[in-house]
């Protein structure tokens, strides 16, 4: 679907220069001669390379509209992750590389979203929060304010979050997967 260079907005997937691009941040600029234009950001979804492109409303760009399908997770075999779809049973791999940080909070039986282009898986969703536990924590340094300090904590899948001081080793924490950041205790 063909749309104006004026239109594209942050999240719009794009096709540009032979590439299947996605809009990370968009300004708009009047300079002082000429006619105004959009700059924006582009981020490759294949290779995340980054890219800044101008773009005037007489141009047009064609913007691509992406699939999405709940896959399960089911095993990591090196760098390559087997999903399945629930419906059909048929199983698909996706390279680590296209995963990036997000494998790291792949589960077992996890349910994720995986978005694709023709056919071709190009990248997943994962839920918004997942529940790990603390292999490994710091001591709290008597006198510290439960109120503003936080100390380091290593999870199961090896990230490292920050937690409240009372947060021991052993307990089962939720984790934000958009920013790794500690949510709240697990409700077991």
């Amino acid at each position: 679907m063909k749309i104006d260079g004026n239109a594209i907005r942050p999240g719009n997937v794009i096709e540009h220069k032979g590439r299947l691009l996605v809009a990370t941040k968009i300004q708009h600029t009047q300079p002082g001669k000429g006619g105004a234009y959009l700059q924006v950001e582009l981020k490759d979804i294949r290779d995340g390379t980054k890219l800044n492109e101008r773009f005037r409303s007489s141009e047009s760009v064609e913007r691509v509209r992406l699939y999405d399908k709940p896959y399960q997770y089911l095993y990591a075999d090196g760098d390559l992750y087997t999903f399945m779809d629930t419906e059909t049973y048929e199983q698909i791999t996706i390279n680590g590389d296209m995963l990036g940080d997000q494998a790291a909070y792949l589960q077992d039986g996890m349910m994720v979203t995986v978005l694709s282009y023709e056919d071709e898986p190009i990248s997943i969703e994962l839920p918004e929060t997942v529940t790990l536990a603390i292999t490994e924590t710091e001591a709290v340094v008597k006198g510290q304010t439960a109120a503003s300090s936080y100390k380091p904590a290593t999870l199961e899948n090896g990230l490292r979050v920050m937690v409240p001081p009372h947060v021991e080793a052993g307990t089962r924490i939720v984790v934000s997967t958009v920013d790794s950041t500690y949510r709240e205790r697990a409700k077991d």
